[in-house]
């Protein structure tokens, strides 16, 4: 796959390769590496759909994306900056074969950022080689938590429109009942394939998305926690902190202070 017209990936003749750019633009297109992928948010946000989930990747937080992973970038704020790394794997160590996505310590932000004085180049280095051996290594140990937060994408034809109405009116009261209608299915039918699909019941879907749109408003450092609990749906700044708690295991104000 071409990150641009001059680079194919999977040609490099290098065991990693470093990518960095001010405000990043990127296909909307499916592909994959033979090489694993660590994606950095430094600032913006990006949403990323990999395997058929989409996941989003808020200011400071970091993907990786396993060798051979079906990936592609979606849509993401105004200007962007991303790290993106990529290195051949060895090792069958659990981590490396499945998605991750942490927020950065500052340990590993500054590795990131040092390891920017290799961007784009083309032959491979010793010093290179040794840095970015050992960021790759340790990456396991260094990340300190995973999120489970993304959204599913269902195969089911018959739920496009239950999704359409979910992703464009997750802030209102959505009475989950009415949903059955756009799908031509019986409710408890209904909830039957979307939990099958999704894993997740329409309501836990919707305070996912909720939960999800809060943390790019966040991430955007433009409104308040107040703000952003309003933005998306909550009647209160307590009913968004205890919602925002039981998705991400942390609270907001925990969330403003990584970014």
């Amino acid at each position: 796959m071409n990150i641009n017209d001059s680079i194919e990936i999977d040609e490099l003749k290098k065991p990693y390769f470093v990518w960095f750019e001010e405000n990043w633009v990127h296909d909307d297109v499916l592909h994959n590496h033979q090489k694993g992928q660590l994606v950095y948010v430094e600032s913006g946000f990006q949403y990323i759909t990999i395997e058929e989930k989409i996941y989003l990747l808020p200011q400071n937080h970091a993907v990786w994306i396993p060798p051979h992973a079906v990936h592609k970038t979606n849509s993401h704020s105004e200007k962007i900056k991303l790290m993106i790394m990529f290195a051949d794997i060895d090792t069958k160590e659990p981590f490396y074969q499945e998605i991750n996505v942490f927020s950065v310590p500052p340990v590993l932000k500054e590795m990131i950022k040092y390891a920017e004085k290799w961007s784009k180049l083309m032959i491979s280095g010793n010093d290179e080689n040794l840095f970015l051996k050992a960021l790759f290594n340790e990456l396991p140990r260094i990340v300190e938590h995973s999120l489970t937060l993304h959204i599913s994408l269902p195969k089911d034809k018959r739920l496009t429109r239950v999704m359409e109405h979910l992703h464009n009116h997750y802030q209102d009261e959505i009475k989950m009942e009415d949903l059955s209608d756009a799908a031509l299915l019986s409710f408890r039918t209904l909830e039957r394939i979307f939990k099958k699909e999704t894993g997740l019941t329409l309501s836990k879907y919707q305070q996912m998305l909720r939960i999800i749109k809060s943390l790019e408003l966040l991430s955007s450092e433009n409104f308040t926690i107040s703000e952003t609990a309003y933005k998306v749906g909550y009647k209160s700044v307590q009913a968004y902190s205890k919602s925002f708690f039981s998705m991400m295991k942390f609270r907001p104000t925990d969330f403003i202070k990584t970014i």
